[in-house]
């Protein structure tokens, strides 16, 4: 009996146009000019079967092979991978104008409310005179860490360094985003969770006509997870709302802030509204928890790891802020091998190791390489970090004096070190970001001593990475306390 041919394609006739579209893709070739040079992919996935659990490594191998810019698909999204500064340069600064898009992923509608997150908060909420504004509420917070962790620490007992340095950014945040710390609300183990699910591999967002489909699972609980969260949200800005109207120009938290801005949008050509101020509150406490705990974990496994490093950045220490006081923002920039140290750190451990990806709005054709619309760009950092044609035969090495006398800084102009970014798309939270990281590093170093505990030597210490939204350590570094001879 003959069967009825594809009975699919009569129940799902858009799907299997999208099926039949991306076959199309992979048998033909671009009709406007060659790609970069790639492997050979799959048909439907691409080359999302190389990617692994790690992607920056089997794309830094695979770079070695096929040259610094590099065609691949990713399921049925063409996407170029940059593995050097020259062609990161290319992208971000000469071309910036093209790749300044974000390809819009699912995670997008429930973390930032459709991507509505930090348009505006390079100028208005992360200026110079507001983080100085919350200088105060920093060091009343670093304050009590140091002396929580001198009652630990007068015990001698073993410290989750990492855990308890996350909960000291994380307090931090809450006081500058909302004015109060986060006992009020407890939502911060959702926060996790969604930014863990955003962290997570969707294949919707690499084979769309499984994206209807949900077959992970994943945007079922990213939508659960995000109703709970702007549930908090909508209760907090509630009560700003209420507590504006009795500031009159006092300081403001950055809730306070963006109220004010959304109230005379009428005047401004920022078009602001209660969406937006979601999506920024969410940005910033990921930042906290994510992005600049992470970046202190890495530098106290690698100072525990490399004991001559530490030494010399507590000799600096009592050397600019001695044994009396703690240290103050304003000895940061006296600091330089602690810089030096951080800088470093980013450099073989950069917190977002392939950046955030960026999306081409039109065809264009760069030195030859036809790069199509709506290809997504990765920048490799971990690959370009570690590049020995960049930083010479000792590239993995962790060595900060490899910066003495060199003018290379996190501003994104190097294109070598781009921690944060560079273009249109950097990081508007650089300064925060690197006043917090460097203060609460120099904090902790300054007051104590850091040991690996029960006698494990500094080469036992485990660097593994784990793959999310950031790049954090598989384990948080604990350590052994005693405090130096510091006036608390």
């Amino acid at each position: 009996m003959q069967t009825e041919p594809i009975r699919t394609e009569n129940k799902h006739p858009r799907v299997m146009q999208l099926v039949q579209q991306e076959l199309e893709n992979v048998v033909q070739p671009p009709k406007n000019g060659r790609l970069p040079p790639g492997p050979l992919g799959l048909p439907l996935i691409g080359h999302l079967h190389m990617l692994g659990e790690l992607p920056h490594r089997p794309l830094r191998r695979l770079a070695k092979k096929y040259g610094p810019i590099m065609s691949i698909r990713l399921g049925s999204i063409p996407t170029m991978v940059v593995s050097s500064p020259e062609w990161a340069e290319l992208f971000l600064k000469t071309h910036d104008t093209v790749f300044a898009s974000r390809p819009k992923l699912q995670v997008a509608d429930c973390i930032s409310y459709g991507q509505k997150n930090m348009g505006m908060a390079e100028y208005e909420l992360l200026s110079s005179s507001k983080i100085q504004s919350f200088m105060p509420t920093r060091r009343e917070e670093l304050f009590n860490f140091v002396k929580s962790m001198k009652i630990a620490s007068d015990s001698q007992s073993m410290i989750d360094v990492g855990a308890k340095t996350q909960s000291l950014v994380e307090q931090m945040a809450f006081r500058m985003i909302f004015g109060f710390k986060d006992g009020r609300f407890n939502f911060m183990s959702s926060i996790q969770e969604l930014l863990e699910l955003g962290g997570a591999f969707n294949v919707g967002d690499y084979i769309p006509w499984l994206k209807a489909l949900d077959i992970q699972g994943l945007v079922r609980r990213m939508k659960a997870c995000s109703k709970v969260i702007d549930g908090f949200l909508e209760t907090i800005i509630d009560e700003h709302v209420q507590d504006t109207k009795e500031l009159q120009g006092q300081h403001m938290d950055f809730v306070h802030v963006m109220l004010s801005l959304m109230e005379s949008n009428n005047t401004r050509e920022l078009h602001l509204d209660r969406d937006h101020i979601k999506a920024i509150m969410i940005d910033i406490l990921a930042a906290a928890m994510d992005t600049s705990s992470t970046a202190i974990e890495w530098v106290i496994a690698e100072l525990l790891k490399h004991p001559r490093v530490m030494k010399l950045v507590q000799e600096e220490l009592e050397n600019i802020v001695g044994l009396e006081r703690l240290v103050e923002e304003t000895d940061l920039n006296n600091l330089s091998y602690l810089k030096m140290v951080v800088m470093e750190s980013m450099r073989i451990h950069p917190v977002a190791p392939l950046l955030i990806p960026h999306e081409s709005i039109e065809d264009i054709t760069i030195n030859g390489y036809f790069i199509p619309k709506k290809s997504r760009v990765l920048i490799n950092t971990w690959a370009i970090g570690r590049d020995p044609n960049v930083w010479s035969s000792n590239a993995e090495e962790f060595y900060p004096e490899r910066f003495i006398g060199t003018s290379i800084n996190v501003q994104g102009h190097d294109f070598q070190f781009l921690p944060f970014g560079s273009g249109r798309r950097m990081c508007p939270g650089l300064q925060l970001g690197m006043t917090v990281v460097q203060l609460v590093l120099a904090q902790l170093v300054h007051c104590f001593h850091l040991e690996l505990p029960n006698g494990m030597s500094p080469d036992d210490l485990d660097m593994t990475e784990r793959f999310g939204l950031t790049l954090p350590r598989a384990n948080q570094p604990i350590a052994l306390v005693s405090t130096y001879n510091v006036n608390l």
